[in-house]
Parts: structure tokens; C-alpha cells; sequence
């Protein structure tokens, strides 16, 4: 099977998720958790080399705010449970933001957790256009732009899988995910099941992939 070297995860649904159980909406993030250290465990044993998260936007900050203090608690429980993990972990995103949880500041240069391994990426208070606004310079001339990247030491994405049935990436990394193959899960990420991943990755080694060639 062919396997891609880095995935991409929308854990998207956590509040549809609630309000079906009878709960409130921010006491949805919680029960992503446990999905996201599974996800990592199995990547791992299918050998991926990277995987990135997609914790909480700019966007999502404009949300009410009982649901941006769960969705940060839940992303800062995260990283805490991921970094018991072996892996090389980076949480990149908006540090000079009020909404990026200061908890996870020494996560922000990448840092081998555990005696290393597959590197993990978290997106934190990520916004896609603070993601790419050093690529133009003052004369208005066209840098390389992966370097120029807030995301910089994030590679480009092979596959991105999107729970929830929704079909947009709602600003993931526009520039690694350019050439990404999209998978979607109909069931809500709190619903996780392994064979969710397993199908994902049975998709992929269909796909012909040519990256425009």
C-alpha cells in the first residue's frame, strides 16, 4: 500500500457532536481528545511521517467565548497528551494574539518529546493569513514562499481527512495542502473509529497522484 508521508486531520463536528448528545456546545471539544491520540497512535504504526492537527482558527475566536475557553483548554489538554508521545512536536500560530494559550509557548519551537519520532504539528490559533503575510515584500516581489511561511517547517500535505461531512478546508495551510488529496468522514470527529483512518488511507493508495504532471 502506498502510504502518504504526511496527513493532515479536521477533527471538525465537536459541537454538532454535543447538541445531539443534549449537551452545550463547548462541552463537545473534550471528547476529541481521545480520537486525536488515537489517530497519532496509528499513524504511527502505518509509518507516516508527519501529521498535522488543526486546533482552533482566527476565525473561531469570533465564537462566543465559554466556547474559545473549552476549544483552548481542549487544544492545551492535547498538546500535553501528544507530547507524552514519542514525536517531534511544533505548535505553530498566532503568539502575539490574547487567544493563543500562553501554556503552550515552549511547544513553539519544534522539540523532540519522548526520544522523538514522527513529527506532529498543531495549529493553534492559526489564521491562513497570518500565515503567508511576510511572502510579499515592501516592492511587492514574490519570495520563496515556503520559507517565508509562519508554517515554514511544516511540509507539504499528501492527504487531509475532514470529519464531520464537511467539504472545505476552511483555511488549512493553503500552501502545503495545494496539491493535497481530501478525504471526508461523514461521522463526527467525537465518533472516531479506527476503520475511519484505515478507509482513509485505503482511498489514498487509489488515487492517481501526478502533482500536476
Amino acid at each position: 500500500m502506498r502510504i502518504p508521508n504526511h496527513i493532515g486531520i479536521i477533527p471538525d463536528g465537536n459541537r454538532r457532536w454535543a447538541l445531539n448528545k443534549g449537551f452545550k456546545k463547548e462541552e463537545g471539544y473534550d471528547y476529541g481528545l481521545d480520537p486525536g491520540l488515537e489517530v497519532l497512535r496509528l499513524a504511527k504504526k502505518a509509518g507516516i511521517k508527519e501529521i498535522t492537527y488543526y486546533g482552533f482558527t482566527t476565525d473561531n475566536c469570533k465564537r462566543p467565548m465559554v466556547q474559545q475557553d473549552a476549544f483552548k483548554k481542549a487544544c492545551v489538554d492535547a498538546v500535553r497528551i501528544i507530547s507524552s508521545e514519542g514525536s517531534s512536536l511544533l505548535v505553530v500560530g498566532n503568539t502575539q494574539s490574547q487567544s493563543f494559550p500562553k501554556e503552550l509557548l515552549p511547544y513553539t519551537k519544534r522539540t523532540d518529546m519522548n526520544g522523538g519520532g514522527i513529527k506532529v504539528n498543531f495549529l493553534v490559533n492559526y489564521g491562513w493569513e497570518w500565515d503567508i503575510e511576510h511572502i510579499l515584500d515592501s516592492s511587492g516581489k514574490n519570495y520563496s514562499l515556503q520559507n517565508k511561511l509562519h508554517s515554514s517547517d511544516i511540509s507539504r500535505i499528501d492527504l487531509i481527512i475532514r470529519w464531520g461531512n464537511m467539504r472545505r478546508l476552511s483555511g488549512f495551510l493553503p500552501i502545503q495542502s495545494v496539491y493535497s488529496d481530501f478525504y471526508v468522514v461523514e461521522e463526527m470527529w467525537p465518533d472516531f473509529q479506527p476503520k475511519h483512518f484505515e478507509r482513509a488511507l485505503e482511498w489514498y493508495d487509489k488515487q492517481d497522484v501526478t502533482l500536476g504532471g
